[in-house]
């Protein structure tokens, strides 16, 4: 433990790749937030105490604002350098996708950060479309209307419109188009209008298959001549000035953003043909997070950085409209996940571990031990690297015959567990003689997941962190303190919900995706916290309710140029009563009815008048009290 450094720390699990410059671990042993230039850091487990001190029980969803602001700054810095380097002709205007995260303290944060550079929204539904209209009070700002429009949605849009807004209607299908040109005339509002194309262009990563032409949105080369035709024939072609196209969320090859700028432009080029003005492309998301620290073209990384990505836009654009002679669109890009990610960090304490270590055995066995249990203990200590695949065989065999055993009733409860207990010694035996083999069996290589620890976390995998059950999104997950020590299990992770996919077991390391973490032994009368990284895209709204396990707490804070911070926001988590009642539970009346029970009790004789004080007094508090373990 001893020679055991931070630095080493940061190396297994990686946080110098997929941290990003957001976050480092100190000389202390401990996860430090850090500010952009990396003078100034603060440690979490500070804030973590701090959090505490205020009547913040685990797990906390604790959120940087700092790094949205680092967010939003960079992605218009740096499209903003490529632009005025390579004398592009038109200007960049990003929005921000709500779906992303629709938290309003989030979104508050955007619009405020995003004023210098015009940072707008994008909105999906009526609801989003109603914060993007009250939020955004600059006329050059976008407002981006995506999805399927109802009359109520066009109009809404066509008002923000008559504001001097710039809402651009995005047009998905003919019967959409026909309906905004219909509510235009009924208003007398000239809409702002664009139209989403499907590319051909297919992307690698998770969301491949809804890409080309199985793309579940966009319009068709055939679809595109109609709208231009119903348009020009409605004397509407002047409104449509945005070409919009979508590839997929977490793009991870730079490639495929390349092809899919060359084939928009040709799109874009071909509608300017047919008489549409035109004067914005908007390239939609993609631009991925590296999630597992590896720079690659998994789905959870991306090959690229930021500029390359800026550039390889702004250049590709150019290439294909400087010899057509077309002026340079105004660019649009709707990235949110890389805008937000970084933002938030679930914390979460352990509240217990089951290992696979058995205790000691005897070298003695009872006298009527059955052979199966001789032969196990005569394996204990003869384990050698020669014969570690017999020594697995033989154990594995002799186990079996001894549960055999036990169903028949010829062994009792004691001795199977011995059997248990002296086949787990010779398959700890082999895992250490396995790690240093050139070749193992697929028996020998998934032995050591058999024995992983499981580590048992004070969260919900479904209401915090449900891409990793649902698409096995792999988040960075480290301990944010004892990083001087080394880190001597290797466990995976069980939340509270008694479900089999209640777990993490994806962890991105110093190597690249592992299926077991490092993590340190508990230590009596000490909290063990950890932290889940770059939670801040999606995890918040798909979170469900899986065992009635409602929101964490959550908590802002920005962190100050001399190292101190400030708690900006602070919101508790679900009470019990609150996530009863959104699933149409009344809390009033489940108290009554308890109180009818424990009046029953009372003349009964089965309790007293004080023991139903007592127990409604405890019914109340637990209805009032934290969803998740409290000490």
């Amino acid at each position: 433990m001893n020679d055991w450094s931070p630095q080493q720390s940061a190396d297994l699990y990686g946080i110098q790749h997929w941290g990003a410059g957001h976050f480092r671990v100190n000389d202390d042993g401990e996860v430090a937030v850090q500010l952009p230039g990396g003078e100034v850091s603060v440690p979490l487990p500070e804030i973590a105490r701090g959090l505490r001190e205020r009547g913040f029980d685990m797990p906390v969803l604790l959120r940087v604002e700092n790094h949205l602001e680092k967010g939003i700054r960079r992605i218009n810095e740096t499209f903003a350098e490529v632009i005025d380097e390579s004398s592009y002709q038109g200007h960049y205007r990003g929005v921000f996708p709500i779906k992303v995260n629709q938290q309003s303290q989030i979104i508050e944060e955007v619009v405020q950060c995003g004023r210098p550079w015009h940072h707008g929204l994008e909105a999906g539904s009526k609801a989003e479309l109603l914060v993007a209209m009250a939020m955004l009070d600059d006329d050059e700002r976008l407002i981006i209307c995506n999805g399927y429009k109802d009359g109520e949605l066009i109009d809404l849009a066509l008002r923000a419109r008559q504001l001097g807004r710039r809402c651009f209607l995005v047009a998905e299908s003919r019967a959409e188009l026909d309906l905004v040109i219909e509510r235009s005339r009924a208003l007398g509002i000239a809409p702002l209008l664009g139209v989403r194309v499907k590319l051909s262009t297919r992307v690698d990563g998770h969301w491949s298959s809804d890409s080309g032409d199985r793309s579940l949105f966009g319009l068709t080369a055939t679809q595109l001549i109609d709208v231009v035709d119903r348009l020009r024939d409605a004397e509407m072609l002047d409104c449509l000035q945005l070409l919009h196209y979508h590839i997929g969320s977490q793009i991870p090859n730079i490639r495929n953003i390349r092809d899919g700028v060359r084939e928009a432009c040709r799109y874009y080029g071909g509608l300017l043909e047919e008489g549409a003005p035109l004067g914005y492309l908007d390239l939609g998301g993609g631009l991925a997070v590296d999630y597992d620290g590896t720079r690659g073209g998994s789905g959870h990384s991306r090959n690229y950085s930021l500029r390359e990505y800026c550039a390889d836009i702004v250049e590709g654009v150019q290439e294909a409209m400087d010899p057509a002679g077309i002026p340079h669109p105004h660019l649009v890009t709707e990235s949110g996940r890389a805008t937000v990610a970084y933002t938030s960090v679930l914390l979460f304490n352990i509240l217990d571990v089951a290992t696979f270590h058995p205790e000691p055995v005897d070298e003695s066995l009872p006298e009527d031990a059955p052979d199966p249990l001789k032969y196990l203990l005569e394996l204990i200590g003869n384990v050698t690297p020669r014969n570690m695949q017999e020594s697995y065989n033989d154990a594995t065999y002799y186990r079996d015959q001894a549960r055999e055993m036990f169903q028949r009733g010829d062994v009792n409860l004691r001795l199977r567990s011995l059997a248990e207990r002296m086949y787990l010694a010779v398959m700890q035996e082999v895992a250490v003689h396995a790690r240093d083999a050139e070749r193992l069996s697929a028996e020998l290589e998934a032995l050591p997941g058999r024995l992983a620890d499981i580590y048992y976390g004070n969260f919900s995998v479904f209401q915090s962190l449900p891409d990793a059950w649902a698409i096995q999104q792999v988040f960075p997950v480290m301990p944010i303190h004892r990083l001087d020590e080394e880190p001597t299990r290797l466990a995976v992770i069980a939340d509270l919900t008694c479900d089999c996919d209640g777990k993490l077991d994806h962890f991105a390391t110093g190597e690249g995706v592992a299926h077991r973490l490092p993590l340190h032994p508990l230590r009596d009368d000490e909290e063990y916290d950890l932290g889940v990284f770059l939670v801040g895209a999606y995890q918040e709204t798909l979170g469900d309710l899986h065992n009635l396990f409602g929101d964490t707490h959550v908590a802002s804070v920005r962190i100050n140029d001399d190292g101190s911070f400030d708690f900006i926001h602070e919101l508790h988590g679900d009470s019990i009563a609150d996530v009863l009642s959104y699933v149409e539970y009344q809390p009033d009346t489940l108290y009554r009815r308890f109180r009818d029970s424990a009046e029953a009790g009372v003349r009964s004789g089965r309790i007293t008048v004080a023991q139903r004080q007592q127990m409604l007094g405890a019914f109340s508090e637990s209805l009032r009290g934290y969803t998740y373990f409290e000490r």
